[in-house]
């Protein structure tokens, strides 16, 4: 049986903040944009969420909550660097860490360089090492798979180590209300209940028919999630499958020149991220948002390129199946998909990679 510990930071990069600087701490925090500029909260400390700030909640929402709100725009440098002293601790331990993102991840400690037989003691062990080398706080969950190590390490944050050893999975999973079922949002979680499905271990006894009705091709995955069990391996240095970015503007786009000078700025972004790993990609996609929040991507595929030029004018090109210059544009975006290591096939830089009849991948 796996022994597998999720480690998740307790509100990183709020956390990070109030560390560095001293006048932060104890007073309601969020990192992220302004008010005024269409801002979104990228993290709240816990003296924020109290008054019911969340991240991805908009920050006027959030100021309107809590008047007394700090806001402190992101310094991801800062967060990258303290990110990579934590991952630095989890790779002493063990070789099988999944990161999630910069403040999470997966630990398989079933084998450990620690050579403890229990992963609770790697846990506290790790919590402490933190600590002491970064001055932040993680939580952890202990249990025997992804899924429930997940639920575990929310279970008693800031600072909380949960176990969930393997005669405490079925009491355990009889506490949950369904929307800790992975893959189960606000909207899935509204269906379930609508059909009488309030708790966790209820997708047992549901009809299998009535819950592919209500969640269609996720019932099997739920059932089987509703029962404790997960054999998902934790996997290690897991490949990139994208790279982008996008923006959302303090006021509308209306100017096509200004439209297409953006979009061709964040493709060369993106292509810079490309040439630093050594890679090259074959899929163009930009994202466009409109005024009225309708939002819309296209994309193309060709021959796997990393030059700059290439991708710029593929993206600018896509920006003729929009609308932009005709409609506000309120956000727009570019990312790159299907990864490769090798060049298969050079395209000439002063030739444009489609025209503007070809289909380029209407992905509404």
């Amino acid at each position: 049986m796996r022994r597998i510990i999720h480690v998740d930071m307790d509100a990183f990069y709020a956390s990070v903040e109030q560390r560095d600087n001293p006048e932060l701490r104890g007073r309601p925090l969020a990192v992220g944009g302004q008010p005024d500029r269409r801002g979104v909260v990228a993290a709240a400390s816990y003296e924020a969420r109290a008054f019911g700030v969340r991240s991805a909640m908009s920050m006027a929402r959030a100021v309107r909550l809590c008047p007394s709100l700090v806001i402190v725009r992101p310094d991801i440098s800062r967060y990258k660097a303290a990110s990579s002293v934590v991952f630095s601790i989890f790779r002493e331990v063990t070789p099988l860490v999944e990161p999630l993102s910069l403040d999470e991840a997966y630990l398989d400690v079933t084998e450990n360089a620690w050579g403890e037989t229990l992963a609770t003691p790697v846990a506290r062990r790790l919590k402490e090492r933190i600590r002491a080398q970064t001055s932040l706080t993680a939580s952890a969950g202990v249990a025997p798979n992804k899924f429930l190590a997940k639920i575990a390490s929310g279970w008693r944050k800031p600072d909380g180590l949960t176990v969930i050893s393997p005669d405490r999975v079925e009491p355990f999973l009889q506490q949950l209300p369904v929307d800790a079922l992975w893959g189960v949002g606000p909207v899935t979680a509204g269906k379930l209940r609508a059909r009488g499905i309030e708790r966790l271990v209820d997708v047992r006894t549901t009809d299998q028919h009535v819950l592919r009705e209500t969640v269609g091709s996720l019932a099997d995955w739920l059932r089987q999630l509703a029962t404790g069990h997960d054999d998902r391996p934790v996997v290690p240095n897991r490949a990139a499958k994208s790279s982008g970015s996008e923006n959302t503007y303090p006021e509308d786009l209306v100017d096509l020149e200004t439209i297409r000078r953006e979009v061709a700025e964040m493709a060369e972004q993106a292509v810079s991220w490309l040439v630093r790993r050594d890679l090259m990609a074959r899929t163009v996609t930009i994202k466009v948002r409109y005024s009225d929040f309708t939002t819309i991507t296209r994309s193309h595929t060709a021959p796997p390129t990393r030059d700059s030029s290439n991708v710029a004018a593929r993206a600018v090109q896509l920006l003729t199946k929009t609308d932009a210059g005709q409609r506000s544009v309120r956000l727009l975006g570019v990312s790159l998909h299907n990864f490769c290591g090798d060049l298969d096939v050079t395209q000439p830089k002063d030739q444009l990679p489609f025209s503007p009849e070809e289909d380029a991948g209407n992905t509404d």
